[in-house]
């Protein structure tokens, strides 16, 4: 119920912004939670792969083991637990991804649909400030506008409220 909700708030802020394409990570939880802007916009989510979530070991990860490991990635950019990516690999495939986005929808507003570490990542490599601690305080789910002239990110501005 209460995802339905979540769903149904987004919806509410983000139709009122303007946007003009919808692109997601391929994982169905952010497909979902873009799916009642993209029907109430009449617009088709285009699907991009490199928006998904981290891949973090090939092993489980222990909920107590998951904050000291998220530490070390933040603290070591190239370090990765076995068979996972470090937040360097992370960031440059986000950020990879995000370029062509400016690029491609030059001048045009585009909701995003991506997970809590790869949003974080993007908006690391524009703003240093943005780092584990601002990941920590996001909520699930979260939306920020952010503002680009170009490839800078001029502003950032929370739209989700609780």
């Amino acid at each position: 119920m209460e995802g339905k909700m979540n769903a149904e708030r987004i919806t509410e802020i983000l139709t009122n912004e303007g946007i003009h394409s919808i692109v997601s990570s391929p994982y169905a939880r952010a497909i979902l939670t873009l799916e009642g802007v993209a029907a109430a916009l009449d617009l088709d989510i285009q699907i991009m792969e490199d928006l998904r979530e981290r891949h973090f070991s090939d092993d489980m990860i222990a909920d107590e083991e998951f904050e000291p490991a998220s530490k070390k990635m933040f603290d070591d950019p190239d370090y990765a637990l076995p068979g996972g990516e470090s937040n360097m690999v992370c960031q440059n495939r986000a950020v990879g991804v995000l370029k062509q986005i400016l690029e491609e929808y030059k001048g045009k507003k585009v909701a995003i649909g991506t997970h809590g570490h790869v949003m974080t990542l993007m908006m690391n490599y524009f703003d240093s400030s943005y780092g584990l601690d601002f990941m920590n305080q996001t909520k699930k789910p979260d939306i920020y506008r952010l503002q680009f002239d170009e490839m800078e990110l001029e502003n950032e501005t929370r739209l989700w409220s609780e």
